[in-house]
């Protein structure tokens, strides 16, 4: 088993996890089967109790477990299938720790951070590396390890010591560090100060990084990279620049020669044993990712999609999201054009507090193509995504609700069409009578940790539901598997009545008792689903709900339903810019780029 420990200095949210897919995607297109883990040194067990707007978004796994946003990316890139194992947390290691110790395992010694801690943490990283994470079912070649987190910081101080004895465990030929830095520009010139302390602080706790990626605005300077090399020692080679670019798809390509070559040699790749077919998927999979990367830059059509959420001062919270409105743009030939509306700002009572708010965040919602609604709890700027379900359905605008936005859509339909007045959440007024959206009986009303409906499940498709597009998108599927994160449900009791009023339930779960899609028939597409459809999204295989709201929005969904295409790319090869699905009579417009989202 080969290691790469990706570990960040200087600030946090550097891209370190753009950088470890990056490198988990270049050792793939080698044919070697990876895997990653990353470490997250806080105290928490998961990051299902955190706030979004504390530590981003929190990704899902089909096992159910509540992660850390970067195995998000780890599975994006890498099309491989992790289980909440390979998310390590302080709370977690603590927690077997002191169960051993319970246990009397330890055999009456004094249990301390290192040896136990430190241990345990090894031990968790080789059992976890072994497990087989892709379609293949064989155990993995090379496992990426990404330590959260800014070296020197106290919390983080046991995986350091963990890693810095584990590199001699698996031996030197077996294990590589890459450091990731910032060079800042200060007047014009690329500052390599604070890589060189970086450097220092990392060497000093044991740990010789073999590459330096080293993220700045623009391209390294040829000095920059050689002074790098002369005070951080190491050679000119191991030194990777990783610039800004229009988009984080780029980044693979940006490591490819060095970051290739230098782990060729270390790793002896020529020695491991590939498979003809590892080795020629590994070659296609390059290929499509070029193609599809280089065809996105040449996109000028917009599509604009308006996100309408609780936690948009930070981006990270909808990462997914984000991601899956990408791949799907993509394949419906256009460029993304997002715009982020902040829920409470279309409230009406911020037409008196902040009038200015209130009227950019309903121009937004008004002028655009398409609206998405995502999850969320609480109930901070929900009469505000009302208000947005509402204008979708009334003005034919395509609606996509997750979760909370499937929620929300069927409140806004029972009071305005139902006419069930004060219709509402049970989470946004317990003592209220009208509940539409109900808690689930079985869940733990007092202990909000891993107590919610999660993980993959499936949704049964209804009788006399061929008309439905999302159904049409799905190739007439009786089931699809989704990921699932909520504990409020739609309430049985109203169901009836609804349907009588034109909003149907065109899924169900395996009981037919819980509801979960409901679609308009008369309307482009207005579907909600209380699933998180962008857990699974890929780039050559975008998320179906979301791709049926991106190709509304375009004006493109009949007529991709009427030709039979599939929403996977069936040959990527064919993607440019004049799609046979784009509309080359539109106006051009191009979009400003953007710099590599921060996934730390």
């Amino acid at each position: 088993m080969k290691y790469v420990l990706v570990s960040g200095g200087v600030i946090s949210g550097i891209g370190k996890g753009v950088i470890a897919s990056s490198t988990g995607l270049l050792l793939k297109t080698l044919g070697l089967k990876v895997t990653s883990i990353k470490i997250d040194p806080y105290m928490n067990i998961d990051a299902g109790t955190m706030s979004p707007l504390e530590h981003g978004e929190v990704f899902v796994l089909n096992d159910g477990g509540e992660v850390d946003l970067d195995l998000g990316n780890y599975e994006r890139y890498l099309n491989v299938t992790l289980t909440k194992d390979n998310n390590i947390t302080t709370g977690k290691v603590y927690s077997k720790v002191i169960e051993k110790e319970r246990r009397g395992d330890y055999l009456g010694k004094t249990v301390q951070i290192v040896p136990h801690v430190t241990n345990e943490i090894q031990d968790w990283v080789e059992r976890v590396a072994r497990v087989p994470v892709d379609q293949s079912g064989e155990e993995p070649d090379v496992c990426i390890v990404e330590l959260g987190g800014t070296v020197g910081d106290i919390e983080s101080a046991a995986f350091v010591e963990a890693m810095r004895q584990f590199q001699f465990r698996v031996g030197r030929d077996n294990f590589v560090s890459i450091h990731v830095s910032l060079v800042p520009v200060i007047n014009g010139e690329q500052k390599t100060k604070p890589t060189q302390q970086a450097i220092r602080d990392l060497r000093s706790l044991g740990i010789m990084p073999d590459l330096i990626a080293c993220r700045c605005k623009l391209p390294l300077e040829e000095n920059v990279i050689e002074k790098i090399s002369l005070f951080c020692h190491v050679g000119p080679e191991q030194v990777l620049a990783v610039h800004d670019v229009s988009s984080t798809y780029h980044v693979p390509q940006l490591l490819e020669n060095k970051l290739l070559d230098f782990l060729k040699i270390r790793f002896k790749s020529d020695q491991i044993p590939i498979s003809s077919v590892n080795a020629d998927a590994g070659s296609v999979m390059w290929n499509s990712w070029k193609l599809l990367t280089s065809g996105h830059d040449r996109l000028f059509q917009k599509v604009s999609i308006v996100l309408v959420g609780k936690y948009t001062h930070l981006k990270d919270s909808y990462i997914s999201v984000i991601k899956a409105l990408e791949h799907s743009a993509m394949r419906c030939g256009r460029k993304l054009d997002l715009q982020w509306v902040e829920a409470s700002h279309l409230e009406a009572s911020m037409n008196h507090t902040d009038p200015l708010s209130y009227h950019k965040a309903w121009h937004l919602v008004c002028s655009a193509n398409g609206i998405l609604v995502p999850g969320g709890f609480g109930s901070r700027g929900i009469e505000g995504m009302i208000a947005a379900a509402q204008w979708a359905r009334e003005n034919n605008t395509p609606y996509l609700g997750i979760c909370l936005g499937l929620q929300v859509a069927v409140i806004e339909f029972a009071r305005h069409v139902c006419e069930i007045e004060h219709a509402t959440s049970e989470e946004f007024d317990p003592q209220a009578d009208k509940h539409v959206i109900v808690y689930m009986p079985e869940i733990n009303k007092d202990k909000l940790g891993g107590t919610m409906r999660l993980g993959l499940r499936p949704t049964i498709f209804q009788p006399n539901s061929e008309w439905s597009k999302l159904r049409k998108l799905h190739k007439n599927s009786e089931e699809v598997l989704e990921r699932h994160r909520h504990r409020y449900e739609v309430n049985p009791k109203y169901v009836e009545l609804m349907e009588e009023r034109g909003l149907t339930f065109v899924g169900k779960d395996e009981k037919a008792e819980r509801m979960e899609i409901i679609e308009k028939r008369d309307h482009p597409y207005f579907v909600g689903v209380q699933y998180h459809p962008e857990y699974l999204s890929k780039p050559l295989k975008p998320s179906t709900p979301i791709f049926g709201l991106v190709a509304a929005s375009a004006g493109l969904l009949d007529q991709f339903i009427s030709s039979g295409e599939s929403v996977e790319w069936s040959d990527v090869s064919h993607f440019n810019a004049d799609s046979a699905l784009a509309d080359s009579s539109e106006s051009v417009e191009v979009t400003s780029q953007a710099t590599i989202v921060s996934t730390d």
